[in-house]
C-alpha cells in the first residue's frame, strides 16, 4: 500500500438500512453524529443508509427482469425493417 493516502482513523461502525431496519458492524472511518448501543454492550457510530447489501433487489435476488424483446419491437414497428435490394429480386 502507498504511505500517506489511507485515512488513519478506522474504526467499528454500526450501519443500519433504513429500508428494512438491519444493521451491521463494520470498519470504516465515515464521520458520523449519532451512536447506538450495540449488542455487545459497547457504543458505535451509527450510519444510516438508504440501501445496502440486505435490501438491494441483486443481493437479493428479487431483480427486476426487462422486456428487452418488447424494446426490439417497439423500435422495429416504429422506424421499420429495411428491405435489402437482394431480397427484392
Amino acid at each position: 500500500m502507498k504511505k500517506g493516502i489511507h485515512p488513519k482513523n478506522y474504526r467499528p461502525v454500526v450501519f443500519q438500512d433504513l429500508s428494512n431496519g438491519e444493521m451491521f458492524v463494520t470498519r470504516s472511518c465515515v464521520q458520523t453524529k449519532e451512536t447506538i448501543k450495540w449488542e455487545d454492550g459497547n457504543e458505535y457510530p451509527l450510519c444510516k443508509v438508504e440501501i445496502s447489501s440486505t435490501s438491494h433487489p441483486f443481493f437479493t435476488g428479487q431483480n427486476i427482469i426487462l422486456d428487452t424483446a418488447g424494446r426490439v419491437e417497439r423500435f422495429n414497428k416504429r422506424f421499420g425493417q429495411k428491405k435489402s435490394a437482394d431480397s427484392k429480386k
